[in-house]
Order: C-alpha cells, then structure tokens, then sequence
C-alpha cells in the first residue's frame, strides 16, 4: 500500500483556517488574562490566593521528600552532562519512584498529584539535571498520559496509563524536517486499512524522548474518503512496531542528556483503537493538551532562577573586588536584585496558573501561555546576567573548574540549557502571536466579519450592529476605573499602587488594541511587532499581579511576608519600567523600516556586507529530504528496561 503524498504547498489562508479550526472556540469559564487584555483588573478571579487541598499537600510534600532524596543520592548531574546521557540505572530509579506517574491517577498505579505539585517536582528534578526535567516533563506533559487523560477513551486509559504510571517512556510527535508551527502543511499520513487499523507513512523530527520512547502520540494526516472525515488526527503508537525506526539520535548545544531523535514511520499498523479522539481532532488535541502542559516549562524556568540566586548570593558575597564584595557595587548588585525579584515572580505566576488550572474554575490557557513565555524569556536573562556576575568563571565549564580546584559551578551549561525554553513547546515568536489570537478574540467575535473579505454585505451589516453594541458598553468603562482611586487595592499595603497602575494599564493596553484594530481592521494579523509587545504588556501586568497575591498571602499567613512583599515591590517598579517602554514602542518604532531592510536582504541588495568570511558550514540541504519510504538507516532506538 502506497500512502497519498500531501502537497506540502499551503496558503497563508489555508495555514490560518488549519489553526483557528483547531482553536478552543468558547469561553466557558473566566480567565483572568482574557479581562486583563479587555482592560479590566478581575482581582477576584485570583484573590485571595487559592490553596491547595490539605490532602493533596500531604500527598505532594511526600513525593518531594523522595524525589529530593532520590536527586541528592543518586543523580550526578555533570556525569550526564559529560556523557550526554542519562544513565540507564537513573531511569530505572525514577520508574521505581513513580516519578513517570505523577501527574496519572492513583487508580491506573500513579501518584495522583496536582499540578502545583507536579511543577515542584518538575522544578527539583530539573535543577538536580536539566535533562531529566527534560524527560519527564516530555513523558507527562505532552506525552500519552495528558491526551489520554482528556481525550481517551476508558479502554485506552486502561490499557496504556498503567504502562505510563510505571514502566512506559512515552513521547509527542508532531514536528516534522519541513513543517513546524505551521501544521497546515503535515505530510505524515494514516491511511484507513479497513475497518480496524490505519498505515502510518512520513518522518517526524526532534522527538523528545523518542530514541527511548516505547510509546508515542503520533500526529498524522487521515486522507479524506467515504467514510473518513480525515483531516489531522492523534494515534497511540508502540513505538516497537514494525516499521518504526529512530534513524538519529540528536545532539544539541544544552540539554545534552535528552533522547531526542528523528523517527520514521514506513508502513506502519496501528489499530483503530489507538487513535485519540475522532479523525481531524489532533490539532484541538494537541493544543487542549498544552493549555496546562505548557506549565511545566515555567517550572523548570523557576528551578532556574533559584539556582542562580543562590550562585549569586554566594558568589557575589565572597568575591571581593576594590575593597569590597562585588555585589555591593551597583552594577552587579542591580543584576542580583533582577533575579531575585523575577525569581519571585515567576514562581508566583506559576504556582497561580497551576492552582488554578487544578481547582478548574477558571480558563487558564492564556495564563498558561504568558507564563511559559514570560519563564522562558525571563528564565534565559536570568542565566546570563548570572553568567556576567561570575565573569571569566560563568564561561567556564564545571569540569575545567574543578580540574584547577575551585568549585564545580556549571553556569555556562545553565546558559546552554535555558535556551531552548524560548523554542520548546512554542516559540516566542508563535506564543506571541498565539496570545494575542486570544486577546483580541472578544472583538473578532462581535466584528471579524466587518473584515473579512469572504464574508457577504448582510454578514457585514449584522456584524457592524453587533459591534456597534458592544463597544457602546465597553469603551465608555476603559475610561476611568478603580486605578485612579487613592485608596483602592488598600488591603495590600504597599504594593496598593501597583494594582492601581495595573489596572490602569490594563485599561490603556485595551484602548491601544481597539485603536489598533480600528486602524489597520484585516492587516492586523501582518502587525506582528505591535501584537507581540501588546502580550509583552499583558504577561508584565499578569506577573505584577500575581506577584502582589502572593506577597499578600504570605504576609497574611505569616510567612516571610516582609520579604515577599519587599521582592514583590521590586519586581513591580522594575516591571513598570519595562511596560513604560513597551507601550512607547507600540507606536515609536521601525517596524516599517525593518521590514524594507528584511525584502532587500531576501533581494541580495547588501550581499557586499557578507564579504570578508569564511562560512564554516557545509553544502548540504537546508531541510532533510522526508519522502515517505523504508528507512536506509540503522535503529538506534534504545528502550530502557
């Protein structure tokens, strides 16, 4: 059977119809984030802070005890590192810890933790080595235990999370050699064989987990047919099937322990009753998925930045420099301030998002979306600026350290790490433009169709009616609220004036979305820069608040409140600072100029800029050729048992 190539050649239009039909289309729930872009400071969507069940924290604290024993005793970090390898007896510890169960229910043989939970365990794991936070965050998150969770049927969840609570290494695959953020365009296809079984036929790039994989969620291409509906679709996939074929192992420049590979699929039977969901849901799958998955990155960003508080502190202590320690000169003491004040604020962004995405009341895929953002982007700054504090030290590895005595601090490896945050799971080019689908997605609702050239003169007139009684309620309140009152938010003492200037920036960010859209209307969408600093604003403010519920409720509770609400008050101003120019920038900037210089690079008109090097790269092919066929290369899956 010879599987139907799809034409790989997609239009704008065809690409963005792919990813607005896989979109959550409703709200059914309140999302804080969502008011946040509609210009209203919803504070009681997230205050008082809400906590955790007193079961689920005995729960928790107790996995974490084993997880943190299990890290101190058995994981060495820089051998990992240097081997660029976890080792196998590593992962058979983690199995018989139930570290690959955590987030699965205890009835299917997992640990039964909360998100919260998970995350502190995720963040533990991975400053123990990165590339374990790596393993299993892949295996959870976006791997067979979460799909299964929302979109199995009983039978699957029977079957295969045991398997994933215990002994299973699972993994996603949807990235392919020629298509990435653009699914529209997928050329893995799943043929019908009958009734009962698909043919699986493509190859699938930077599998995370999968050269141990032994189950995979594999996202294909159902042909459209009597009887099929086709269209993107979710399989379960044993990864030892035959036909399947891990044809490299992947190295990169951090996370150098991650099993990380390129997988073929030629001919390839998986039964009907391992596909997820009905055929054309694999992309509302995937994206359902990462609504809490996404959560873990942030997570492993806030491990982070603890660990390089803490290097800070002891270093810059320590090192001294004219006469005394280095961080009490202003110039490294303002970069420990920053990670010290984001470090707080990050965590309060996290553990929120994943407080609320455990109690269920709230929408949380824009929270979830800011922060892994905001972590990624933050969690990389934090790594470099601690690099900068070591000096000559921070580019040095760990092993050449100690090799001439002095302590084994791997800051460059950090830095190496923390990059791939601002790629994995969403770039921060694709998050931006993700985020701010959803925030201008109330207006989109009462006014798409006034500018959408498809749409007919009756679609028009319905839609400017709609539009215009809606803006007749909302505009009128984004002119004065809460903000501008001396004496709101009082209960928080003195970060008050934060939340004041949150909501009042809240507000003005809505007005500059409306300006916006009233005048650019359908060339919005190409207004990339403009829309990536509007989310840029919205993460800022989403982490101020967050920042200042969680001051509040450790002053209320009486721990460490007096230096929480000292870090939060920093994180705040220099937040504020940061808005200040972001909003500046929506509308002094060179976006239109940038854009001339990018058509006379494509054009060749300053190649004469190029002389004078030599290029070290070789001449082969900017992309993989991924025709569909038998492998030509040798198996190098690897499961571990």
């Amino acid at each position: 059977m010879t599987a139907p190539q799809h034409t790989a050649k997609v239009s704008e239009r065809e690409a963005r119809q792919v990813a607005e039909a896989a979109r959550e289309q409703d709200w059914r729930k309140p999302s804080f984030a969502k008011e946040l872009f509609l210009g209203r400071l919803r504070l009681d969507l997230i205050h008082p802070h809400p906590q955790p069940a007193p079961d689920d924290v005995a729960r928790g604290e107790a996995f974490l005890a084993k997880m943190r024993d299990f890290c101190e005793t058995r994981v060495d970090g820089r051998l990992i590192e240097r081997e660029s390898r976890i080792p196998d007896e590593v992962v058979n510890g983690l199995k018989e810890l139930g570290a690959f169960g955590m987030k699965i229910d205890t009835k299917y043989g997992g640990q039964g933790l909360t998100q919260v939970y998970y995350n502190k365990a995720l963040t533990l794991a991975g400053s123990a080595s990165p590339a374990i936070g790596a393993l299993l965050s892949a295996h959870q998150s976006i791997g067979v235990p979460q799909p299964l969770k929302l979109f199995g049927t009983q039978e699957q969840k029977d079957t295969f999370l045991p398997r994933c609570a215990r002994t299973d290494i699972s993994a996603f695959l949807l990235t392919e050699p020629d298509v990435g953020s653009d699914p529209a365009r997928l050329a893995t296809s799943a043929v019908p064989d009958g009734d009962d079984a698909y043919v699986l036929d493509g190859v699938k790039l930077w599998t995370t987990n999968g050269v141990v994989a032994d189950l995979l969620v594999v996202m294909a291409r159902v042909p459209k047919s009597e009887g099929h509906k086709g269209g993107i679709t979710a399989f379960v996939v044993e990864a030892d099937s035959p036909g399947v074929t891990v044809e490299n192992r992947n190295a990169f420049m951090g996370l150098r322990g991650i099993e990380n590979g390129v997988t073929r699929f030629h001919q390839v039977r998986v039964p009907a009753a391992n596909r997820i969901g009905p055929e054309g849901s694999g992309l509302k799958i995937a994206l359902t998925t990462l609504n809490t998955g996404r959560l873990s990155l942030p997570a492993l960003c806030v491990g982070s930045g603890k660990w390089c508080l803490k290097i800070a502190r002891e270093w810059a202590g320590v090192r001294e420099q004219w006469g005394r320690p280095v961080a009490r000169h202003e110039a490294v003491g303002g970069k420990i301030s920053f990670i010290a004040a984001t470090t707080f604020a990050l965590e309060a962004m996290t553990d929120l998002s994943s407080q609320m995405a455990d109690e269920n009341r709230n929408d949380i895929r824009i929270e979830a979306a800011l922060a892994k953002l905001y972590g990624s982007e933050m969690g990389w700054l934090m790594a470099d600026e601690l690099v900068q504090i070591r000096g000559g030290r921070g580019f040095e590895t760990a092993d050449s350290l100690a090799a001439r005595g002095e302590r084994a601090v791997p800051a460059e490896q950090m830095l190496r790490d923390m990059r791939i945050n601002r790629i994995f799971e969403g770039s921060t080019e694709i998050m931006h433009l993700l985020i701010a689908r959803e925030a201008v997605d109330a207006h989109l609702s009462v006014a798409g169709d006034l500018i959408d050239p498809d749409k007919s003169l009756q679609d028009k007139a319905k839609a400017g009616a709609n539009a215009a009684g809606f803006y007749a309620k909302w505009l009128p309140r984004l002119v004065a609220g809460a903000g501008q009152l001396p004496r709101s938010y009082a209960e928080f003492g003195p970060l008050a004036q934060h939340l004041r200037y949150a909501e009042r920036s809240a507000r003005k960010l809505a007005r500059s979305t409306f300006y916006a859209m009233s005048r650019w209307q359908g060339r919005m969408e190409t207004k990339q820069g403009f829309l990536g600093r509007i989310v840029d604003i919205g993460a800022e403010l989403f982490a101020m608040s967050a920042a200042c519920v969680r001051a509040e409720h450790l002053r209320a509770t009486g721990d460490h409140g007096r230096e929480a609400v000292q870090l939060a008050d920093a994180f705040c101003r220099q937040s504020r600072i940061r808005v200040e120019e972001l909003f500046t920038r929506l509308w002094s900037n060179t976006d239109d100029l940038d854009r001339k210089i990018v058509d006379g690079v494509l054009d060749g008109a300053y190649t004469w800029l190029e002389a004078g090097v030599i290029d070290p790269s070789d001449d082969g092919p900017w992309i993989a050729d991924a025709t569909p066929g038998p492998a030509k290369n040798e198996n190098v899956h690897r499961p571990i048992r």
